[in-house]
């Protein structure tokens, strides 16, 4: 066979693999629809905006604000660990809508009230249970509706797509708050109620709006029972007891088995020992994790303190990953569906940790740059930055597109190897539990993202923000460093991957065992 043939033939297998998905049932499309209009509603209406909403329309400074979100992330976190366990008990239709409910009255409470003692016990916080729902529910559908054969392309579609919402919302972040928009500190009168809302309230009123179509898509069209199979798609009809009709069944009654059988599963994860290596190994990556968490409750004020109000810190930040993210992992979930998930983690996150350091280096590094071709299509042709393009531009560009290869190569995978280890029937317990080490670096993030604002990028007065990213890059090193000296304790065989260690290794401690 020729080269050219060759070639062919494997170009045509990479693209069936893409293809693999057709058998799927339409639960796992409607899981993906939902899935954006979700991230859409929370980028545009939490993540970066929340930090700026409690400063400037609660009057919270730099500290308060962060020990703010430290709380309400670590809620968040929290619930999503407990709630796992419920959505296997509950199922994933009932959990799905429960949780859009809770978040569009939470986020239309935040739009419309500016009352402290409204806003946050029955606004910021109960978003957090909501959101903590969904979470969990999410990745658990993806397992359940896809098989072994599909499971890679799925989870790394859901992964592309997740960031898809996720681009539209920070573009839509920069509209609002940008020259054609409200302005940074603009305003709204909504129709009828006549209540003037800030341009922070208008952005959560938004999320609340894209909270709508998910739930009714999921109310209407998700079917109770279904599960995909390595024989196909298999539909376990409700029991009889279960129908609507059926008034013996009390809701005192169902609550209570539900939470039996919620805390029968919780407590049995405990006693599953590779249940403490996949914790040792989410944990781990806890420190690459925490740039995310920065660009949400750190980089908005980092950005327009450095670059002015209403810079396009959405586009840069967020839009730029989302988009690379986006055309990157379904192809990296392709080629490397042979390769362990420890393995892309710790690659992965090398690259992505190694990126903060772009904007750890002194800004006038960067100045040829920024007064050259790169600095012109970066500012002028795709931001469309005014006047000259300041070199924190190009520092940012680069430390984005480095982390967002990382993040391609890693990420995915994560979901992916939280799905695979979990035990049939335990999947949600086990994606909500994953989020059990992220639960203190919320807190750790949230509650140092105010302190390093105020000490090293203050709104007012001297500013160092190259030794606060240098300080949150050497945070993420944790993850890689970590990764690489404690493989041989916390990694584990996966299905259909290459073996956690290689032949060579593998026939010496064959021979020793032999000796012994």
């Amino acid at each position: 066979m020729s080269s050219a043939a060759t070639t062919d033939s494997k170009l045509k297998n990479f693209f069936r693999q893409f293809t693999v998905l057709r058998s799927a049932p339409r639960e796992l499309w409607i899981i993906y629809i939902a899935y954006i209009l979700e991230n859409l509603a929370y980028k545009v209406g939490a993540a970066g905006v929340l930090t700026l909403w409690l400063s400037s329309d609660l009057g919270l400074g730099d500290v308060q604000a962060g020990a703010m979100i430290a709380t309400w992330s670590a809620i968040m976190t929290l619930i999503t660990v407990l709630v796992g366990s419920l959505t296997d008990a509950l199922g994933i239709r009932r959990t799905f809508l429960i949780g859009f409910v809770v978040c569009l009255v939470s986020r239309t409470i935040m739009a419309l009230s500016a009352s402290k003692w409204i806003v946050l016990p029955l606004g910021l916080y109960t978003q957090a249970v909501g959101i903590a729902l969904l979470v969990p529910v999410m990745i658990a559908g993806v397992k359940k509706y896809s098989n072994a054969a599909q499971r890679s392309v799925a989870f790394a579609l859901y992964y592309a797509l997740m960031n898809l919402g996720f681009a539209v919302g920070d573009w839509m972040f920069d509209y609002l708050r940008g020259p054609n928009g409200l302005g940074e500190h603009g305003s709204w009168v909504l129709p009828m109620l006549g209540t003037e809302l800030s341009t922070y309230r208008v952005l959560i009123l938004v999320g609340a709006v894209f909270t709508v179509p998910g739930m009714i898509l999921v109310w209407m069209f998700l079917r109770e029972g279904v599960e995909m199979t390595e024989d196909g798609v298999r539909i376990t009809p409700r029991p009889p007891g279960a129908s609507r009709g059926n008034s013996s069944m009390t809701l005192w009654t169902s609550t209570r088995e539900t939470a039996a059988k919620t805390a029968q599963i919780f407590s049995g994860l405990w006693r599953q020992k590779s249940f403490y290596r996949f914790l040792a190994f989410m944990t781990l990556v806890v420190g690459v994790r925490m740039i995310y968490y920065h660009l949400y409750y750190t980089f908005p004020k980092y950005g327009i303190r450095e670059l002015g109000e209403g810079a396009p810190v959405g586009r840069l930040s967020g839009v730029l990953n989302e988009v690379i993210i986006l055309v990157l992992v379904p192809i990296c979930g392709v080629l490397t569906q042979k390769v362990s998930a420890y393995r892309m983690v710790t690659v992965g996150s090398l690259i992505s940790a190694l990126s903060v350091f772009f904007i750890a280096l002194p800004p006038t590094w960067f100045q040829s740059l920024a007064n050259g071709w790169m600095g012109n299509w970066i500012g002028h042709a795709w931001l469309g930055v005014q006047g000259t393009v300041s070199p924190l531009y190009i520092s940012i560009f680069l430390f984005i597109v480095m982390l967002s290869i990382g993040e391609a190569i890693w990420s995915p995978r994560l979901y992916e190897y939280s799905a695979a280890i979990a035990p049939q029937g335990q999947e949600a317990s086990y994606m909500a539990l994953s989020y059990l080490p992220y639960f203190m670096a919320k807190f750790l993030v949230g509650g140092t993202s105010g302190w390093l604002l105020q000490e090293y990028c203050p709104e007012t007065g001297p500013r160092n923000p190259e030794m606060m990213w240098f300080i949150i890059g050497c945070m993420a090193m944790v993850t890689p460093v970590g990764a690489f000296i404690f493989r041989k304790h916390i990694q584990v065989q996966e299905d259909g991957r290459e073996p956690v260690i290689d032949p060579a290794e593998a026939a010496v401690k064959e021979e020793e065992n032999t000796r012994e």
